[in-house]
């Protein structure tokens, strides 16, 4: 089942092996036959758990995204954690310091809504609700924090 959804099967052990963790952690004093449910619902969990940090992290690093579709980049994604090196992480460390840097040059309001929107994944009523303005200004804040975040993380 993970590795079916995830389409990376390092990926799916990982999610596999934290969900038996949990299962033995959390559950291991229920009956034996309660185990099988409770372990495909932490599987869930961990399946839909994996897919909100795979879209933050795209959010986060849209800039990195080419301009037209292209199979490569959305298999390089899929596949990453297959292909960790050194190298990797450490341009994935530099990546994380460039945008930290680009969002600090933001104005308060566009950083807000950069981090609202793309961080924790509120749609544009939730985040005018928590911004306390239109969802106009939360489309037009968005629009000018991306464009910002692109132009600087191009330049670099």
């Amino acid at each position: 089942m993970a590795e079916i959804a995830t389409k990376n099967q390092s990926d799916a052990l990982d999610i596999v092996q934290e969900t038996m963790i949990k299962l033995v952690e959390k559950y291991s004093d229920k009956p034996c036959n309660e185990w099988k449910p409770l372990f495909y619902t932490i599987l869930n969990s961990r399946i839909m758990d994996y897919f909100r940090r795979r879209k933050v992290y795209n959010n986060l690093f849209f800039w990195k995204k080419p301009h037209l579709e292209d199979e490569s980049f959305e298999d390089e994604i899929t596949k990453a954690s297959d292909y960790i090196t050194p190298e990797r992480e450490l341009q994935g460390r530099q990546d994380i310091q460039k945008v930290s840097k680009a969002l600090k040059q933001l104005p308060p309001r566009q950083q807000q809504c950069f981090l609202l929107r793309s961080w924790e994944g509120l749609s544009v009523i939730e985040t005018a609700q928590a911004m306390k303005c239109s969802q106009g200004s939360v489309k037009t804040h968005y629009s000018r924090a991306r464009q910002a975040l692109t132009k600087a993380l191009n330049d670099e």
